[in-house]
């Protein structure tokens, strides 16, 4: 199973070039079964790269354009009645799709944003009193523009320790940008993509990634790092579901590296993604690296 997840990410490769390592990233997030959060300037691949990941998992995926009029309802569906037959039926949102695209998050409402709390973390959501089941494996993939940027609002706390990570893409290296440049096709990249996986095999590797082993010195690590934070005046403290995503996102770095066992080095590559929009909501992916600051200050002996 290894070889086909190494071929579907060779194949994102083609698609959004020269961005090897969020690519990674992106991947890890869905085995790890968490949420993304891609935070960039308009027109760098954000949306080329969830609707790659989508096909490349051959999953269903849907695309919401956040806007400042967007209604709850637009995004979980509402009870409509029907005259003919005396009752009411439901009209399913977009958010009853396995990639959900929330596109500009933090350009709507925060009653809006909000809306997606239950889906994120129950995997379900209530309407009119009643809880209905979200599709298997459920993914939400949202991008935003920086806060300087207008009509954008900063996304709650409660909902940023949502997303298991976030990351940016940046520009291009000259290279990857050449190459964009020279492609004339008037297709899109994402033709490029070949052989999906199957729902089931991604499935299947996604409860794999709970079996890879974790010691008890590298757990110490993780909660070094976690009491670091709670313990200074420079950052929020950094929750237990926080800690919880660090393991979990390290043991799919391994796996994804074909390793059973996860290492120190597993952590420090995940860590960043992970910590700086707890650490503080407000800083620009990429920007403040409060992270690594955070690192270099809780020693590792392993």
């Amino acid at each position: 199973m290894l070889a086909e997840l190494h071929r579907v990410e060779q194949n994102l490769n083609r698609v959004i070039l020269g961005k090897a390592t969020q690519i990674r990233l992106a991947l890890c997030c869905l085995l790890a079964e968490g949420h993304l959060l891609l935070e960039d300037l308009p027109g760098m691949g954000k949306t080329t790269l969830a609707h790659a990941l989508a096909n490349a998992a051959g999953l269903s995926y849907k695309r919401v354009q956040f806007t400042n009029d967007l209604l709850p309802g637009d995004l979980l569906g509402i009870n409509i009645y029907d005259t003919r037959s005396a009752q009411f039926y439901f009209q399913a949102g977009p958010v009853f799709s396995q990639v959900l695209l929330a596109d500009e998050i933090n350009r709507a409402s925060p009653k809006t944003q909000s809306a997606l709390l239950e889906a994120m973390e129950e995997r379900q959501v209530s309407i009119d009193g009643e809880t209905r089941p979200l599709p298997s494996p459920f993914f939400v993939i949202a991008t935003q523009n920086p806060l300087f940027h207008a009509g954008t609002s900063a996304l709650p706390e409660s909902q940023l320790d949502r997303f298991l990570f976030r990351i940016s893409l940046g520009f291009p290296d000259k290279v990857a940008e050449k190459q964009l440049l020279q492609d004339e096709s008037a297709g899109s990249r994402l033709q490029l993509l070949t052989e999906p996986l199957s729902p089931e095999q991604l499935r299947h590797l996604q409860l794999q990634v709970p079996k890879v082993a974790i010691n008890d010195a590298v757990l110490d690590y993780i909660l070094a790092l976690v009491h670091a934070s709670r313990h200074s005046n420079e950052f929020l403290p950094l929750s237990p579901r926080a800690a919880k995503a660090i393991v979990r996102a390290a043991k799919a770095m391994a796996f994804v590296q074909g390793r059973s066992f996860v290492t120190a080095d597993d952590v420090q590559q995940i860590f960043p993604y992970i910590a700086e929009h707890r650490l503080n909501p407000q800083s620009l992916a990429g920007e403040h690296p409060l992270s690594q600051l955070l690192i270099q200050r809780t020693p590792c002996h392993l």
